[in-house]
């Protein structure tokens, strides 16, 4: 696993719950270290490891640790360059949804060794999508789930979405969203071109 989703998850972990239950997840773990690096590559299973440790860590369910996790993500400060490279997705969620079609090439264009899912987005109807995808990090699809609500969030959109793991046959993970409104809050604001100080 990349190690910029391993220090994602040990960023949210201490923002949110802070460094003694990083410590004990790095402990229940058996890391052998605390800090992930964030160019380095480690084993799938060190990741696994970490997440069941937080499960009985922080006491909360996997998936609500996850979601939280991918929403975090979005939303921290410290996170703006990803969340500016979503936001180049479209000027409204809708749009932003369509251009998930090309995600996982356009981060590999910035980090080659960086693996995110591959995403086909259908349009049932002007307010019904779905979302399928494949992702080499198996079990971290409620992750993409928290993302893609904090993105509703951020274009002030008041969206449903549900998500369906992969099933017994192998079909991708799903993500079904219906836009409820399209214009309920005021978004996050956003421009091209970063303010000059």
């Amino acid at each position: 696993m990349h190690g910029l989703i391993n220090t994602s998850i040990q960023s949210f972990v201490m923002q949110v719950y802070g460094n003694a239950a990083w410590s004990e997840i790095c402990l229940r773990a058996d890391l052998g270290f605390d800090r992930f690096e964030t160019m380095l590559t480690y084993d799938d299973g060190l990741t696994e490891a970490v997440i069941e440790a937080a499960v009985d860590v922080l006491g909360k369910d996997r998936g609500a640790i996850l979601e939280d996790m991918g929403h975090h993500l979005v939303t921290n400060p410290a996170s703006e360059p990803l969340r500016r490279l979503l936001r180049f997705g479209g000027e409204n969620f809708a749009d932003f949804l369509h251009s998930l079609d090309e995600l996982h090439d356009r981060v590999r264009l910035a980090l080659p060794d960086l693996e995110l899912p591959r995403f086909d987005v259908r349009e049932h109807a002007p307010a019904s999508f779905s979302l399928h995808f494949d992702w080499s990090a198996s079990g971290l699809g409620q992750a993409v789930l928290g993302a893609i609500r904090a993105m509703a969030d951020d274009y002030g959109t008041l969206a449903v979405l549900d998500y369906a793991p992969r099933g017994v046959h192998g079909e991708s993970e799903t993500i079904t969203v219906s836009l409820l409104e399209r214009h309920h809050a005021a978004g996050r604001d956003f421009a091209l071109a970063r303010a000059e100080p």
